[in-house]
Formats: structure tokens, C-alpha cells, sequence
């Protein structure tokens, strides 16, 4: 269930970086840091303002994790997509 809950995470982590431009700010990325929205992203439960914030502040990263066969596969999921809309965040295209 962890690793379902990492893995969501960085799905929400990649659609929030891969709508933002260049000029945004430096950020760590890591795609553990979207593990508040794990809940939201395996489930109907609406995102917390805590998955939401790290959404935003993850979404720099979201092009490198689209680089990752690992994590790529989880942007295209309807929850993630869902999961961004609610929290106002782009669907970014690399």
C-alpha cells in the first residue's frame, strides 16, 4: 500500500512540474513529497490542501518524472488528472 501511495504521489507531483515553465523557482524534486495525495489519487477522496501545495510546489519536476518508466504511466491516470483539476493544477505536456 506504500508504494501505491508513493506512486500516486509522484503522479500528482509530475502533472503539477510539467505545466510550469522555466522561470519557476529551484525545487527538490522528489516524488515522496506527494505522498499527501495519496489518498486522493487511489481513491474518490477529494485532495487535501496539503496534496494541493505539494502539487504546486512539485510541479517543476513533473517533465523528469515524465522521463521515468516508472512514474509516467501514473500522469495519464484518471485520478491524477482529476486529482490536479481539483487542486487547480495544469496537466503539463513535455
Amino acid at each position: 500500500m506504500k508504494a501505491a501511495a508513493v506512486v500516486a504521489a509522484a503522479i500528482v507531483v509530475m502533472l503539477v512540474v510539467v505545466g510550469q515553465g522555466p522561470e519557476v523557482a529551484a525545487v527538490t524534486c522528489n516524488p515522496s513529497e506527494l505522498s499527501p495525495c495519496a489518498a486522493a489519487l487511489t481513491s474518490n477522496t477529494p485532495p487535501t490542501k496539503v496534496c494541493c501545495g505539494k502539487l504546486k510546489e512539485q510541479q517543476p519536476c513533473f517533465c523528469q518524472y515524465l522521463k521515468n518508466p516508472n512514474l509516467q504511466k501514473f500522469i495519464s491516470s484518471p485520478n491524477a488528472k482529476k486529482v490536479a483539476s481539483s487542486c487547480g493544477v495544469a496537466v503539463p505536456k513535455c
